[in-house]
């Protein structure tokens, strides 16, 4: 079987987690099913999320936390950053801005 190429799975990682985005609200299992298809692209391809596409992911539990509805957003003071925490596991993700 002919692999595809890293530009083509780009492509369609980000088709699938736009898709899961846009569906969140009203599909929810269908977001799913389009995120895990997203990953598991990603695993088969070898080729690394961009780091936009694996915001949407949580890092320990490895589910997809679509925006507004799958987390909890923090801004912080001082120092600037934001606090990303998972509502399935938990976790914190920190994201520090820059000035």
């Amino acid at each position: 079987m002919v692999r595809g190429r890293p530009a083509d799975a780009l492509a369609r990682m980000t088709r699938l987690v736009e898709g899961a985005v846009r569906l969140s609200r009203s599909e929810p299992a269908l977001a799913a099913r389009h995120a895990r298809m997203a990953r598991d692209i990603c695993t088969r391809q070898k080729v690394r999320m961009p780091y936009r596409l694996r915001m949407a992911y949580c890092r320990r539990c490895k589910s997809f936390i679509p925006p507004g509805s799958g987390s909890r957003v923090r801004l912080r003071g001082r120092p600037r950053g934001i606090r990303v925490t998972c509502l399935l596991c938990g976790h914190t993700h920190r994201k520090l801005l820059p000035r």
